[in-house]
């Protein structure tokens, strides 16, 4: 579902060098992978992520969304691709505070047009699945409203209570065991085991293995 080869990406340090952040990485994720990453603070996590999802751009490499070559495409391709393909959960939440928590979820819906159910419909249907009395979760719910095949997450559970963070992880999990995929770039990856690999990024590359296969 999602490959990508030779990814590089530098930035300009304060008055210094180019830093290099991503130096070669290649990643293959499959349906049904869930796909763990763990590296400190600086890493590069969150910037492989936002690579592998087309938010940015590299200095060299290539990204695929099931056989379709996406990082060469241009900017209105990319953001079309990114909306057929891509949900985005991240730790910041990136919520519009006017709008209520059922209706940040279903904002997304009216990015994207995939027909079917009512999307406020579905999106109460979200909610009520995570039983989030509290409402903390629903940036997943508006992630997964439109049913992307590929979910990248940015520390998913790293502003919740460990009651909460279950309730994310285990909605990550049937994400995965449903034939989607998943990425979760995280500090804690143990709260994900088993995942089908295991990944750590550092000096800007990936060191890590396969945990377990799947069914291609």
């Amino acid at each position: 579902m999602l490959r990508a080869r030779g990814l590089v990406k530098t930035y300009r340090a304060p008055a210094g060098p180019r830093i290099r952040v991503l130096d070669g990485v290649d990643v293959d994720v499959r349906r049904g992978d869930l796909v763990v990453i763990a590296g400190a603070s600086g890493s590069g996590k969150s910037t492989l992520l936002n690579v592998l999802g087309l938010l940015e751009d590299t200095d060299a490499g290539e990204v695929w969304f099931d056989g379709e070559r996406v990082s060469a495409l241009g900017r209105s391709a990319r953001s079309r691709a990114r909306g057929r393909f891509v949900g985005f959960v991240f730790q910041s939440f990136l919520l519009l505070p006017s709008l209520t928590a059922l209706d940040n979820v279903v904002l997304a819906a009216r990015y994207v047009d995939r027909g079917g159910a009512d999307p406020r419909r579905r999106a109460l249907g979200l909610l009520e699945e995570l039983g989030v009395v509290e409402r903390r979760e629903h940036y997943f719910c508006r992630a997964v409203l439109n049913d992307p095949p590929l979910l990248l997450a940015d520390e998913p559970t790293g502003n919740l209570d460990d009651a909460n963070a279950r309730v994310i992880v285990g909605a990550l999990r049937r994400r995965a065991a449903g034939g989607g995929a998943v990425v979760v770039v995280t500090h804690r990856p143990e709260a994900f085991a088993p995942a089908t690999a295991s990944f750590r990024i550092e000096n800007g590359r990936l060191e890590g293995h396969i945990l377990k296969e799947v069914a291609p």
